[in-house]
């Protein structure tokens, strides 16, 4: 009898696969932040694109995050760098096409890698059609009922509707020039007046975005990252607001155009919709609320999956701070089952690596770049802090290189809207849209081949990919041993709890299970226990830690310093 031939061996998963089948992997998901135009330019034209995203999902991958947020690549005029969308379903010809978009979703499948994008519905562009239409079709047009047109205030509508203020600075209402030529009706913007606010009490714009979600879905999206999330729903009658700083109370107290009870049921439309799609789809909301627990309203089981935790951003290099941040972000979420999220930097605020290099109380915006080695030093301890707390962390590009921010940025090429707008956000977001290098020389340091859309610094070059790459203690290197632990170490990533633990003035220590975290937030070496073996020390190399005396079960811990340890 003749020998049957064995059976090949089952083919091993693929990442897709693994991807596909990986359950809740937004409970514990590191998510890095994409900011295309200064991620890699693939055509030479000094601006990041699509292709160079896609070129560079390998980097990502070995990285080790769970997926990729795109800020928005929509059809754009870029007055506020693609935050005012003219077309939803249409990519901008600066970062590609619609295939780019799909090859892109499609390769990082197949590296395990999931696409979330950025999606803005509280207002559109000034060219989008519906509100170009309004202007140009006059009073009576049905299409202004979709925006917020008003008439003036004063003998002949020569004041604003009301008293609000742009976030960007000014009055956050502009007055049309009707088509015969006269002064007409004022609409409301709450951002730049090339960005007019969405009326959502309108049955159209829900229309509208309900099928836009369907639309990136079926293109194979996994989810969405809302843009200003809180402030889709407007108080009735758009009242005054009675305070002449209005800019200073965000994010102190309910406004009547922010974080408003009505947004809730938007939400609660939206999530029915990405349910009936398979593979774990979710929303993620920009959120900017007075206090966590009115974040977790957002994040509730119907609504949407995360929010960012603004709060914990905000917070100092200060430990009773961030315990008190942290005890509140952790009780919030726990009744509504919603993971916390924990973020550092973004395209919005100084980098925290500069943030941390000055004293502290300045806020989310720093004009100068302090001292570079300790910010440096502070932002790595930092990062190790933010990955060993339950739930689901952040990462923006060119952090896991320790870029600080490029605060010395000539006038006359700053192209942040607010910067141009008086008495508003300070304007310098631009410092932190740098494009990111990947080599150590070029005209943009790998970036690519023609220069980039900002300057870099020459400091950039040994901050490249290509200079941290293998290099021991490196600030890359770092980034990827921590994300390996993280996803390694059964004790790391979701859950909802975790045990203080008796720690010296200054410290941070905590246990989950087997695993335990000990931050100094002080500038000087302290005395803590020993516990275990050192798994990662944000230092310089992970035997910095070392017994203050030998068996006595005590460690010299240096300042500004985490150490990750394990009784495994």
């Amino acid at each position: 009898m003749s020998q049957q031939p064995s059976a090949a061996p089952a083919p091993a998963p693929s990442a897709a696969t693994a991807v596909a089948k990986r359950r809740d992997w937004w409970r514990d998901a590191v998510i890095y932040q994409v900011y295309p135009r200064s991620f890699a330019d693939s055509d030479g034209d000094g601006m990041g694109d699509l292709e160079g995203v896609r070129s560079r999902l390998p980097y990502l991958q070995g990285l080790g995050v769970d997926a990729v947020w795109l800020s928005p690549f929509y059809a754009s005029p870029q007055a506020d760098a693609g935050y005012d969308v003219a077309d939803y379903r249409a990519v901008d010809p600066m970062f590609g096409t619609l295939l780019d978009a799909d090859a892109l979703i499609r390769d990082a499948r197949e590296l395990g890698l999931r696409i979330i994008v950025d999606l803005v519905p509280n207002h559109s562009s000034d060219q989008h059609e519906w509100f170009k239409r309004a202007v140009a079709e006059g009073p009576g047009s049905p299409l202004r009922d979709r925006y917020h047109f008003r008439s003036g205030q004063g003998e002949n509508g020569e004041l604003p509707p009301n008293n609000w203020e742009s976030i960007f600075g000014g009055p956050a209402w502009t007055r049309v020039t009707e088509p015969d030529g006269s002064p007409g009706a004022w609409y409301l913007h709450l951002f730049a007046p090339e960005q007019p606010d969405f009326n959502w009490e309108h049955p159209a714009v829900g229309d509208e975005f309900r099928s836009i979600l369907r639309f990136w879905l079926d293109i194979g999206v996994d989810g969405f990252r809302i843009d200003v999330a809180h402030g889709l729903v407007k108080a009735p009658g758009l009242p005054d607001l009675g305070a002449h700083d209005q800019l200073k109370l965000l994010g102190n107290d309910v406004m009547p155009f922010f974080d408003q009870d009505g947004v809730h049921e938007i939400y609660r439309e939206w999530r029915l919709i990405l349910d009936e799609y398979s593979g774990e789809r979710i929303f993620v909301a920009e959120a900017w609320t007075p206090t966590v627990e009115r974040t977790a309203n957002y994040v509730r089981p119907d609504e949407l999956h995360q929010a960012f935790n603004f709060q914990y951003l905000s917070t100092d290099w200060d430990a009773d701070e961030l315990r008190t941040v942290i005890d509140r972000t952790l009780e919030a979420m726990r009744p509504v089952g919603a993971p916390a999220t924990w973020v550092l930097s973004n395209h919005d605020v100084t980098r925290h690596a500069t943030r941390f290099a000055n004293p502290p109380g300045l806020g989310t915006q720093i004009r100068t770049a302090g001292d570079r080695e300790l910010g440096l030093r502070r932002a790595r301890a930092a990062t190790l802090l933010m990955l060993a707390l339950p739930g689901s962390a952040y990462v923006y590009q060119g952090e896991e290189l320790g870029l600080p921010d490029v605060v010395d940025l000539p006038d006359e090429v700053r192209q942040d809207p607010a910067y141009f707008r008086g008495a508003g956000q300070d304007g310098f977001r631009d410092g932190c849209r740098v494009p990111i290098p990947w080599t150590r020389e070029g005209s943009s340091y790998g970036f690519g081949d023609g220069g980039s859309w900002l300057p870099q610094p020459p400091v950039w070059g040994e901050l490249s990919v290509q200079a941290q790459e293998g290099t021991a203690g490196s600030t890359l290197e770092l980034y990827r041993s921590a994300l390996t632990l993280r996803r390694t170490t059964p004790d790391l990533g979701a859950g909802d709890t975790l045990d203080w633990l008796p720690s010296p003035t200054g410290v941070l220590a905590f246990r989950r299970g087997a695993f335990t975290c000990v931050t100094n937030t002080t500038p000087e070496p302290t005395t803590t226990p020993t516990y275990g073996r050192v798994l990662l020390t944000s230092g310089e190399t992970v035997d910095s830690a070392e017994p203050a005396e030998p068996d006595a079960g005590e460690t010299s811990l240096p300042g500004d310093t985490t150490v990750w340890w394990t009784t495994d």
